[in-house]
């Protein structure tokens, strides 16, 4: 029985190309990874001077009656919070989902 294009297009798209990732097979990944950690420091960093400031307007709405300042400085907590959460994470995460993704078959 003939195969279709078609359904030879699909068995094509079907094949395992057998990737994986691994460590060590080009020259510079402990440099990236130096990089990348600095970056994610960097970062924290960042994130903790940008919560300080939050925090400093909220009060400081709080105490003169500033409302519209009071509220930028809850936002600006609250988005501190999320981005020293997400980049705490950020390596958790990928690997979750890379683990997820390797289960795809």
């Amino acid at each position: 029985m003939p195969v279709s294009p078609l359904a030879d297009r699909v068995i094509q798209l079907a094949y395992d190309p057998g990737i994986s990732p691994k460590g060590g097979g080009l020259p510079g990944l402990t440099v990236l990874k130096n990089v990348v950690n600095s970056i994610n420091m960097f970062a924290i960093i960042a994130v903790v001077g940008a919560l300080a400031v939050s925090l400093a307007v909220w009060a400081w709405g709080h105490h003169t009656g500033g409302h519209q300042a009071e509220a930028n400085g809850k936002k600006g907590a609250t988005v501190a919070a999320g981005a020293a959460l997400g980049l705490g994470a950020a390596n958790g995460i990928v690997a979750f989902f890379s683990g997820l993704g390797s289960q795809v078959h």
